[in-house]
């Protein structure tokens, strides 16, 4: 089996998006022990096409061996390398209110190459004060903040009247992507890597199939 990746490869988004998912599962098979397994597999416990799953693997130039399949742990350990979950990636939280301790609080998050080194917030109750050993400063100290650990994604969990305005000043002080969990279209430059993950859209989508069904 070939397990040589491309690196710097942009995928296309949905393909990037299932990886993550064989990742976890290959992962419940390494837990188990077990040593191979086929796309027709990962097919029948994932609900994805098996074609689709090889077309996928593809793309990393991964290829598994007739009538034996992929060996589980050099799987794994090329997917992990591919997405980026096995180098640390500085990052901090904008805003800590329940959804921002939550993921400080995430020690999973350190497993997929996420390090969060810093949290800001405006709140002087709250300024000051140590979340999971992170400490949190007021927003007026970011330049001096990413000047310490020079960190590269800037989780945005603030309110959505505010976000636009927390993300241009993350961006002016250095950071290079955003990551943002609030339900406002947060825009940015060309150059700055974007991921908006709304719970509120995702439980709208939830709240209309169950009107439908």
């Amino acid at each position: 089996m070939s397990l040589t990746t491309t690196q710097h490869i942009i995928l296309p988004e949905p393909t990037l998006r299932r990886l993550p998912w064989y990742l976890a599962y290959i992962e419940t098979l390494m837990a188990r022990g077990e040593q191979h397994i086929s796309s027709t597999g990962i097919s029948k416990a994932l609900n994805v096409d098996s074609s689709q799953i090889a077309k996928d693997l593809s793309f990393l130039n991964i290829k598994g061996k007739t009538r034996i399949g992929y060996n589980v742990s050099e799987l794994a350990e090329a997917l992990s390398a591919f997405l980026g979950f096995k180098q640390a990636h500085k990052a901090c939280i904008f805003g800590t209110g329940s959804l921002g301790k939550a993921l400080i609080r995430d020690k999973g998050l350190a497993n997929y190459g996420l390090q969060i080194v810093g949290a800001f917030d405006v709140n002087p109750r709250v300024v000051g004060s140590c979340i999971e050993d992170v400490l949190v400063s007021d927003l007026s100290e970011i330049n001096k903040v990413f000047e310490t650990f020079e960190p590269v994604v800037a989780i945005i969990t603030v309110p959505p009247d505010v976000a636009q305005e927390v993300a241009d000043t993350a961006i002016k002080a250095g950071f290079k992507a955003i990551w943002n969990f609030t339900p406002y279209r947060v825009k940015v430059p060309e150059n700055i890597v974007m991921a908006n993950t709304s719970i509120y859209a995702h439980l709208a989508l939830i709240y209309n199939r169950l009107k439908a069904n």
